[in-house]
């Protein structure tokens, strides 16, 4: 490479990778955006699209017919040769990747617009009027086809060529629109979809080749590091750019060295003939960042910002070079506090979108584990003097940590804020305590941290000490992250003598919010079907009985007392009783918004582990709990069936002999295939088999305990009766017409039906199953479909519409 009559010799590769940038997929989106504009207002003007189109040119066509096949003529020559004109500039780039990609947008292209349902039409060119010229050539201002490739071709092109070229070619190829309505002639709706379409194919095209990075403007940095003072010998790659930027090492002299002046912070060297090593030293560091490093920064900025809370991300920089300009001046922020490992020298904006920064190279090494406790000792010192000017590192990985002759500095800088929040200085207290524990172990970075921090900070920052609230890159760097952030947390606790350390909140939306958010759409999803019957059930809503509607409603609020009285025995009565029987109202939402209500067993868990329960236990509790709820369940539905006697047609809401034992076949049948694989065995004798003797166990320890037993079973066989009790009244509700018992019978089976559907709260099957139930017994339809609709309101839909807010205060008193 030569500059200013200079051979500069490159040590390393410069080529750049194939990487897509940004805006490859923003053009991707747009050009689908203007694609299904186009189609839908094609369908939507249809019938006035051509009588717009001849308004408008009888407004704007003043040529003449000889003027206007002139004008044919000569652009009808441009847009003939306009797709080798862009071949040309193609490989006269040397770019010859592209000529493939060039070939098969512009095919693609016109293939698609020559789909018809009748298949695939030849194209509509005649040669036969090739002598009269201009009628030859007006062909091509009308073939959609033809548009459509000149777009994908251009747009697959377009990154590789020079910026003038691309704006003229594309001039040229929109200018047909102008064109046609100038010379009087209607323009063909076709030719406009076929240049979205052509647009499309090859922004997709791009995106899918991907972006052969520029030329790197290496000429242009010599020559601004020679105007800055720095004559460049040899350039020799460091690390080839990628995700980062491409970083070289620029040797050679230092035409005039100014002394940058003495360093006043205790932590580092603070005499000038230290802080003059940064004008004598003969190398540079020249870091080049280009367009794909811009655009990929500018996404991770902005999903930052859209993820995490105000004060926990920095404001966003408008391009990578405010971006570097930022970086440079907190580092000379830094280097005048007497922390940075290096000075920055030169920030520059270069060619095509380039951006140079130019530093010092870093004083010291790697911060070590091997460098003890003076080490862990100094960094924490270090990071007190960084927040005493009010800034925060924001990327305190171990290589951004050095020492330097007993000193510990800082580099980076990429994440750093002067005058930060104290969110932001907390994350920092919380990233190098799991550094300085995987570096020093969590006793000897926790007590260093106390002693230079003090103790209320640590606490605080601890709440940080989560996976939500460590960047990703710290976290990958950090061998078995999640182990050393439970022992760094583990520690703060027994050095601090906290309770408990409370984790912060980070992001705008927690976990649990998310998982409200789903749990709401879930619901609205299988609300569906029961919304879609209002109309009809509020006709028949006149003739109801309130007495006994309100008398359901009441059945149904013992039902919760009944499970919670359960579920309170089961775990022998640690739990209050009281916000037991609340968080049973929850846990109708809970369970209905999830298949097989394992939304409403998790939430149960939750609640007894918050009342002081430890995970096994209260798991436990819920499984014996259900156990004896299925066993009492199975009992009175026996004992109603031998009640009702066999007169009761039965049959029709039960399935098919030949079903049930298809399917206990196949239940028997996973059974024996997972005992045969030597995974799913280990599963279930590690798993499933001590949770079934833990409950075989507890059913025999209430077999001994009879008062316990006595309030589980009726605790169980309320909430049975009661459901019954509750379709019973709605019956009543709207005139009767059956007995209690065979009520019953229907609703334990389809409880039973239900807890097998796969739709959240059994949504369909159970009102499906209790309809035809309810007929098989001799209740009309007109008296079943609404009693059943009524019923589902009582038992379902009120107590989900109340367990959102209940579930929302719950977790608001740490409760779940």
């Amino acid at each position: 490479m030569r500059v200013e009559g200079q051979e500069i010799p490159v040590s390393g590769s410069l080529l750049q990778p194939r990487a897509s940038r940004t805006t490859d997929l923003i053009r991707v989106g747009a050009s689908l955006t203007v694609l299904g504009a186009v189609v839908a207002g094609s369908e939507v003007t249809r019938g006035e699209w051509h009588a717009l189109e001849e308004s408008v040119s009888g407004i704007v066509g003043v040529l003449t017919p000889a003027q206007a096949n002139l004008v044919f003529l000569l652009y009808g020559l441009v847009i003939m040769a306009l797709p080798f004109a862009i071949l040309i500039g193609v490989l006269a780039g040397l770019q010859w990747r592209l000529v493939a990609a060039f070939f098969v947008a512009g095919t693609v292209a016109g293939l698609l617009l020559s789909i018809t349902p009748e298949g695939l039409t030849a194209s509509g060119l005649t040669f036969e009027s090739a002598a009269q010229l201009d009628s030859f050539l007006s062909q091509f201002l009308i073939d959609s086809r033809w548009i459509a490739g000149l777009a994908a071709v251009l747009t697959v092109s377009g990154p590789w060529l020079p910026k003038l070229w691309r704006r003229w070619w594309w001039g040229l190829l929109l200018a047909f629109i102008p064109i046609h309505l100038v010379a009087s002639t209607v323009l063909p709706a076709r030719s406009v979809l076929g240049l979205a379409v052509g647009w499309c194919v090859g922004s997709l095209t791009v995106l899918i080749v991907g972006t052969p990075a520029l030329e790197v403007p290496l000429r242009t940095a010599a020559r601004e590091l020679m105007r800055q003072g720095h004559k460049t010998e040899l350039f020799t790659v460091l690390r080839p750019a990628g995700a980062g930027p491409l970083i070289l090492s620029a040797t050679g002299t230092t035409l005039n060295a100014s002394p940058a002046g003495d360093s006043p912070a205790p932590a580092a060297p603070a005499s000038g003939d230290a802080a003059n090593e940064f004008t004598r030293d003969a190398d540079v560091i020249v870091e080049l960042y280009g367009p794909s490093q811009r655009s990929n920064r500018a996404l991770r900025q902005y999903w930052r910002w859209l993820s995490l809370r105000e004060n926990e991300s920095a404001p966003l920089h408008a391009s990578m070079r405010r971006a570097t300009e930022h970086r440079a001046l907190i580092s000379l922020v830094v280097d005048d506090v007497g922390l940075a490992s290096s000075r920055p020298l030169l920030v520059s904006a270069l060619d095509r979108g380039w951006v140079l920064y130019a530093r010092t190279p870093a004083r010291g090494r790697p911060i070590q584990s091997s460098d003890g406790e003076v080490a862990a000792r100094n960094v924490w010192q270090s990071l007190r003097a960084l927040h005493a000017h009010q800034i925060s590192h924001g990327d305190l990985r171990a290589d951004q940590i050095r020492t330097y002759q007993g000193a510990v500095l800082f580099g980076g800088f990429g994440a750093a804020e002067y005058g930060a929040p104290r969110p932001q200085l907390l994350s920092d207290i919380a990233q190098l305590l799991l550094t300085t524990t995987a570096l020093f172990g969590q006793e000897t970075a926790v007590r260093h941290a106390v002693e230079a921090m003090g103790e209320d900070e640590v606490l605080a920052a601890s709440g940080r000490l989560t996976r939500a609230a460590i960047p990703a890159r710290l976290r990958r760097s950090v061998p078995d992250c999640g182990s050393v952030l439970v022992a760094a947390r583990e520690e703060v606790l027994r050095q601090t003598g906290a309770d408990r350390i409370k984790p912060e909140q980070v992001t705008r939306f927690t976990r649990n919010q998310l998982i409200q958010l789903a749990l709401l759409i879930a619901l609205v999803y299988v609300a569906y079907p029961f919304i879609s019957a209002v109309p009809t059930f509020y006709d028949r809503l006149r003739t109801v009985n309130w007495t006994w509607a309100l008398l359901g409603l009441a059945i149904s609020a013992l039902t919760y007392v009944g499970a919670a009285a359960a579920l309170w025995a089961c775990a022998n009565g640690v739990v209050s009783f009281r916000n037991l029987t609340i968080m049973q109202l929850a846990n109708t939402f809970a369970a209905t918004t999830t298949p097989a209500g394992v939304g409403g067993l998790a939430l149960s868990v939750r609640f007894l582990q918050k009342g002081g329960l430890g995970v096994v236990h209260a798991t436990a509790a819920v499984t014996l709990q259900q156990s004896v709820q299925v066993i009492t369940h199975v009992g009175l539905l026996v004992f109603f069936a031998f009640v009702a006697g066999t007169t009761a047609q039965i049959s029709q809401i039960v399935p098919d002999p030949t079903v049930v034992y298809l399917v206990v076949g196949i239940a028997l049948g996973i059974f024996g295939v997972s005992m045969l694989v030597p995974a799913l065995r280990r599963w279930l004798g590690h798993s499933i088999l001590p949770q079934l003797r833990d409950v075989a166990r507890e059913l025999g320890d209430l077999a001994r305990d009879p008062q316990r037993f006595s309030i589980i079973l009726l605790g169980c066989a309320m909430t049975t009766l009661g459901m019954a009790l509750a379709l019973w009244a709605s019956i009543e509700a709207f005139g009767g017409g059956t007995t209690f018992v065979s009520v019953t019978v229907v609703t334990m089976i389809g409880g039973t039906l239900a807890s097998a559907a796969p739709t959240p709260g059994g949504v369909g099957a159970v009102e499906a199953v209790l309809i035809g139930g309810l007929v098989a017994f001799g209740v009309p339809a007109a008296t079943a479909v609404p009693a059943v609709l009524l019923y589902r309101v009582l038992t379902t839909w009120l107590p989900v519409a109340l367990g959102w807010p209940t579930l929302r205060w719950l977790g608001a008193k740490d409760m779940i």
